[in-house]
């Protein structure tokens, strides 16, 4: 097959395919038969408990893990059989940052690409710098950014290369609310930008904002599969119910008095009268 033809196949087909996956570790049974296929350039979104399986998952699809039974390829390669083309179609990043601290956060990124042997290194950093909105903080050192830049940097050193597809495993573990909602907006990013993201999380309100399509993950299968519309539809029409709301203490206190007290008087506080 030409390089066109196979270009125009790859296209057609979805970035990662997985069929009846399975893994065992001794008696524990943790996928048993996972089926599942993610669009070019979305955010599929792997949702579960801890213990459902998701790691594991991702762990065979990056090639780190073999299977015990089942298939799966990742841009069109098999991950047994061609894990070196896997691998370089490919960037992880597990659960925890791995930054080096004591590196500043544009050493950092040209140190990765360095590695990956890309021109201008220089260049690189800085342009993804930019794009994860790092720029101001390219030359002070890791161990002082917040948990956000410090996961954002992170998502920036796995996409030196370019990678088409990327695994995210529970990218959000560990931070505060503001922080999550810098993580989603960098994800939110990637796939604009065309990369297809694979998402596992055990944080519903995560999948439901970034998500073009859920799969929740039980017990090592995956018992669910579409779109947020799509599983919200699974359930019963909402009811309409009228629920009697009690008064406070507040609304008693102003219905009798008529106005709110003046500022620096509490209810019980002593005013002085005029003579």
């Amino acid at each position: 097959m030409s390089d066109a033809n196979r270009n125009g196949a790859l296209l057609r087909e979805p970035a990662i395919s997985v069929r009846g996956l399975e893994k065992s570790f001794q008696q524990l049974h943790v996928l048993r038969g996972v089926d599942l296929e993610v669009e070019r350039g979305s955010i599929f979104a792997l949702l579960g408990s801890n213990g459902a399986g998701k790691t594991t998952a991702v762990r065979i699809l990056s090639t780190l893990l073999r299977a015990d039974a089942g298939s799966a390829s990742v841009e069109g390669f098999d991950v047994v059989t061609q894990a070196g083309r896997v691998r370089e179609s490919i960037s992880l990043t597990g659960q925890f940052a791995a930054v080096d601290e004591v590196l500043t956060g544009r050493e950092n990124l040209i140190l990765i690409a360095r590695l990956r042997h890309l021109r201008d290194p220089g260049e690189v950093a800085d342009s993804l710098l930019q794009r994860f909105s790092l720029a101001d903080a390219a030359g002070r050192k890791v161990a002082e950014y917040s948990g956000g830049m410090r996961r954002r940097l992170d998502i920036a050193m796995s996409l030196i290369g370019e990678p088409p597809v990327i695994f995210l495993d529970e990218p959000t573990t560990g931070l505060d609310p503001q922080a999550r909602i810098e993580v989603w907006q960098a994800v939110r990013e990637l796939a604009a930008g065309g990369t297809t993201v694979l998402l596992t999380t055990q944080y519903l309100d995560e999948a439901e904002h970034l998500a073009d399509r859920i799969a929740i993950l039980h017990e090592g299968r995956i018992i669910v599969n579409g779109t947020l519309a799509e599983l919200k539809q699974l359930l019963p029409p909402a009811k309409v119910e009228y629920v009697e709301k009690q008064p406070t203490l507040e609304d008693v206190f102003l219905a009798i008095v008529g106005e709110r007290p003046a500022a620096g008087n509490g209810v019980g506080g002593h005013t002085e009268e005029p003579s």
